[in-house]
């Protein structure tokens, strides 16, 4: 087959997020004419490359990595390779994002909203483009509380930080577009990467949870944040994955939004106890306000031990259900269903233990190494 008769993709966030990750391997083993374009920030080349060489030979050779930035202008790629993308490209699918809750504001608005700024960018200079996918986030509704319907985008609640701020505004940057281009958004809640072989990553969201179980000493009573009834918000990446990519490629999502949540989410205090019991150690009891709860975690070195910044105790308390109406209709007469976290909890923790073993192994050895050349 030339190289002209392959179908060309734009994918961004690879291989940062697992979520960029799973949507190259889905791209490829959905479309066997799809040649997918992958730009690469260099630091990450050396990853990039060894995931692509994991990938099956006929999936390997449909894929090109181009170092350069897609925050940047011009995504970071020279003038004549900017063009060249745009000329060819007829499928983007955005997955650069920063998320996790304790990046700075300079960080989240440079990445978020300049990804979003360059992706329209190209977007407007594609003459093939037929259709745009942005992964967006349930986050971008930041501290609003009740019912969060699909096509609301609101700033007047406020944020608990700059990466849900930045990411709303990525998001409205995003939805100017739709007037000019066929474009679907994806609004998955937390993700949790719990497939086989999964790699460590910055560990964010629902797996804080069984970092505070894990580093706590058992003698340490855990608090319930806020009055432990809300939802907590979670997703695995293959449901992620099996919906958003049916949803991406529906005639009918053209203009749309979608939730990718748990339409019967846990409650803040389920999860604790599901989580408390895969670890072994006695389930949280007391509810206590979120400001407690954050001062509390702070007082007795959990914090240190667990890395849970206080907008992630805030976000568990927060009381929001999202409507996800669109979501329910695309993939209406599919098999396509969010499991229950209580058949996915203990992948979580276990993906913890590992990178929490990884996290000490590395420290002696760079222990032992400083030792030896004293």
């Amino acid at each position: 087959m030339s190289a002209d008769a392959h179908r060309h993709a734009l994918l961004t966030g690879f291989p940062t997020t697992p979520l960029a990750r799973g949507v190259l391997s889905r791209l490829l083993h959905d479309d066997r004419a799809l040649h997918v374009d992958c730009v690469v920030l260099p630091s990450a080349l050396e990853h990039a490359e060894a995931a692509v060489a994991a990938l099956e030979p006929h999936a390997r050779d449909r894929v090109t990595l181009l170092p350069g930035d897609a925050a940047a202008i011009d995504l970071g790629l020279s003038g004549r390779e900017w063009t060249a993308l745009a000329e060819r490209v007829q499928l983007v699918h955005g997955c650069a994002a920063v998320s996790y809750s304790w990046a700075d504001r300079e960080l989240a608005e440079r990445v978020n909203i300049g990804s979003a700024q360059e992706l329209l960018e190209l977007a407007d200079a594609a003459p093939r483009l037929q259709r745009v996918v942005y992964w967006s986030t349930t986050r971008v509704s930041g501290s609003r509380r009740g019912y969060v319907r699909e096509d609301e985008l609101r700033d007047d609640f406020g944020f608990r930080g700059p990466v849900e701020e930045s990411r709303m505004r990525a998001e409205a940057v995003v939805r100017e577009g739709m007037q000019r281009h066929d474009i679907v958004i994806l609004r998955p809640s937390h993700i949790v990467d719990v497939l086989p072989g999964a790699g460590p990553e910055r560990l964010d969201g629902p797996y804080l949870l069984a970092q505070i179980m894990l580093g706590a000493p058992m003698d340490i009573p855990l608090p319930v944040p806020g009055g432990g009834d809300t939802p907590i918000h979670v997703v695995p990446l293959d449901y992620v994955l099996d919906a958003g990519m049916a949803i991406a490629a529906h005639p009918d999502a053209a203009g749309r939004t979608f939730h990718l949540v748990d339409g019967r989410p846990v409650t803040v205090r389920r999860a604790l106890e599901l989580v408390a019991t895969s670890c072994a150690r006695p389930a949280p009891r007391i509810a206590v306000p979120t400001r407690w709860a954050a001062k509390l975690v702070r007082n007795t070195g959990l914090e240190r031990l667990a890395n849970v910044p206080r907008a992630f105790l805030e976000e568990i308390s927060t009381e929001v259900i999202y409507d996800d109406t669109n979501t329910r209709e695309l993939l209406s007469g599919t098999e396509i269903e969010c499991p229950p976290f209580e058949t996915y909890v203990d992948a979580i923790v276990g993906r913890v233990r590992r990178q929490r073993t990884a996290e000490r192994e590395a420290l002696e050895d760079q222990r032992a190494k400083a030792h030896s050349t004293v």
